[in-house]
């Protein structure tokens, strides 16, 4: 059954119509700021996997309420405002990530009319914001479920093959850098928010094994299809968003609940990976411990000269988040860079480099070599 805390979740919730704004994981996955001193390695594109903390446009172009391509999501991108559909003030990590290796400074979305395969041979995301490892998760706001994701992806290789050639595709699949980031929405849009029925039929313990089961799928099928070197992403302290903050008024500060979720999932993904790892020795998997990098950033926030962790700079900062972030919003903060969270779930350009330079650091030691 489901706890009291659960159902009094979901009603606040529904009451505040703020169901799409639990539609987005929250802090993700990667970051980047300069390359290693040593040589860039050979890598020909990055290829993006997962939710909204790497989703760079691809629900523009779908059927859903869940967009940011609208002031002042973009706000701070480089040569000017530009609300690309990232769910942020500027860059996401990939970008940063792309753009270190010697590649463009934006990863296109697959489905932007604005690119074609000249533009994915050197990077391409597939990412949808708002969708899971659980089909039931994309359903909630109708995005691109994983298994999509996947099909694009080879549709993308045939692509790949007209444009450059059948040795050339597999060269380009084989050798890109791929990065994964997904999972925080299965819990918080789809088993504690109660619209899915996954409560029921789950205990927590058995949710977390049974997405466990469905990363393994994933990964297992992207190196069927050519994947060699990923970056997978763990979970965040979800309890820490501020959005979470927010609905744990009685307690105050993060919900542990939450937060020890993402610690058990995070666990059994890490023997997940060392169990397929070892049964497919072509495939090499880097774990990003993004639980670790932003409580770091949380516990001494002096490290990046942030002065606000708790909530995002967007309106409020308590709630906040895709349409309710809008340029109306009167109490939008005026300088990003001193804030973790742009909107309640999802972290500002500056975070998004750290992440991205934690992450490259990652790639050079176990997948760049």
């Amino acid at each position: 059954m489901a706890s009291p805390r659960g159902h009094r979740r979901a009603s606040v919730l529904q009451k505040a119509a703020a169901l799409l704004l639990l539609a987005l994981s929250c802090c993700g996955c990667t970051g980047a700021g300069a390359g290693p001193s040593a040589p860039t390695p050979k890598v020909p594109a990055v290829i993006v996997f997962g939710d909204s903390t790497v989703d760079t446009g691809n629900n523009n172009a779908i059927g859903t309420i869940l967009k940011s391509n609208f002031p002042p999501y973009g706000r701070d991108m480089a040569g000017g405002a530009q609300p690309t559909g990232r769910f942020c003030n500027g860059r996401l990590p990939p970008d940063f990530i792309s753009e270190a290796l010697g590649l463009p400074p934006l990863v296109p979305a697959y489905l932007d009319p604005a690119y074609g395969i000249q533009d994915f041979a050197r990077g391409v995301c597939f990412a949808s914001a708002g969708t899971g490892l659980d089909n039931k998760t994309a359903g909630v706001l109708s995005v691109i479920p994983l298994w999509k994701e996947v099909e694009y992806f080879k549709e993308y290789k045939r692509r790949l093959r007209r444009h450059v050639g059948l040795a050339g595709a597999r060269r380009i699949v084989s050798d890109a850098l791929y990065v994964v980031s997904v999972g925080t929405n299965d819990f918080l849009e789809n088993y504690f928010l109660l619209v899915t029925g996954r409560f029921a039929e789950f205990t927590v313990g058995e949710f977390e094994d049974f997405l466990v089961a469905q990363a393994e799928w994933f990964l297992g099928e992207i190196h069927r299809l050519g994947a060699r070197r990923v970056a997978f992403a763990g979970l965040s302290p979800i309890g820490c968003l501020p959005l979470e903050r927010t609905l744990n008024t009685l307690r105050g500060g993060c919900v542990e609940e939450y937060n020890q979720v993402a610690r058990d999932y995070n666990a059994k993904v890490l023997d997940m990976l060392r169990r397929l790892t070892a049964a497919r020795p072509g495939l090499r998997v880097a774990y990003i411990d993004v639980y670790q990098n932003m409580l770091d950033l949380i516990t001494d926030p002096s490290t990046l000269g942030l002065e606000n962790v708790e909530e995002g700079c967007c309106a409020t900062g308590k709630v906040e988040m895709s349409y309710l972030c809008n340029e109306k919003s009167p109490d939008t903060c005026d300088d990003a860079d001193r804030y973790f969270f742009w909107d309640s779930f999802h972290p500002t350009q500056k975070v998004n480099q750290f992440f991205a330079k934690k992450t490259l650091d990652l790639c050079y030691d176990q997948l760049l070599l």
